[in-house]
């Protein structure tokens, strides 16, 4: 499998204005983008005047979908998944934490056949910004709460860099609208075992809340939810369909 034009790029937005025009630019720029499918969240800035710009400049390649009211990030990316076209589909945040220079790393497992899904780890050894020791010692609580429920062992279960084949992420029933959704990713993912899910070290550019950062200890709290709700209550039909 040749790595170029490859990846579906999902995108979700919402008041993005900022940070847009660059990480577009960086998706774009990358051999590995077979298009982009930006999905704005009702956002109240530029940012869809911003991403329309692109749509015009590379009609077919760029796509944006509007959501008709604010639903959160993870309905935006259920959006993302079903508007899908290309064999590997990757979750780009558009607050540059995350740089497109690490599709190489994420796709290799994918390309040479060894993996179905790739998780970027931000807690593997790669470069990143010294930020808050709290938010990286309650990711790593949930990721440990997570390993549990579905006996994996992820280093990093809340990270935005995750790639699946598209028919493997085109057949999961994903409900959840908001951050709750890397939770219902992953215990879903864990409940089919045939599944190869590989982790890679990326490099990390984390913001401050004054910069934008948007999670709060609620989504903590809420993840917890989330980890009992779908390891516990949902069954695997409920998790696939056509099951």
């Amino acid at each position: 499998m040749n790595s170029d034009k490859i990846l579906s790029v999902v995108m979700p937005v919402y008041n993005e204005e900022s940070t847009l025009h660059e990480i577009i630019e960086e998706v774009l720029s990358r051999s590995e983008t077979a298009e982009l499918i930006v999905v704005d969240d009702c956002s109240r800035d530029k940012s869809v005047e911003i991403v329309s710009k692109y749509v015009e400049k590379h009609p077919g390649k760029v796509r944006l979908f509007r959501q008709e009211k604010n639903m959160g990030k993870g309905a935006a990316i259920r959006r993302g998944f079903d508007e899908a076209k290309a064999p590997v589909v990757i979750v780009q945040d558009a607050d540059k934490e995350y740089s497109p220079q690490d599709y190489p790393e994420l796709l290799n497992p994918i390309v040479s056949g060894k993996a179905d899904v790739v998780y970027g780890s931000r807690f593997m050894g790669g470069p990143g910004r010294v930020l808050y020791f709290r938010h990286q010692l309650g990711n790593k609580f949930l990721t440990f709460i997570s390993n549990l429920l579905t006996d994996l062992n992820l280093t990093d279960v809340e990270t935005c860099y995750k790639l699946f084949r598209r028919e493997v992420i085109q057949s999961l029933i994903l409900t959840t609208n908001r951050f709750g959704i890397e939770i219902e990713l992953t215990a879903k993912l864990a409940k089919e075992r045939k599944i190869r899910i590989y982790e890679v070290p990326i490099s990390y550019h984390g913001r401050t809340y004054e910069e934008g950062k948007k999670v709060t200890w609620k989504d903590g709290i809420a993840a917890i939810w989330f980890m009992i709700k779908f390891n516990l209550l949902v069954s695997k039909d409920a998790s696939y369909k056509n099951k």
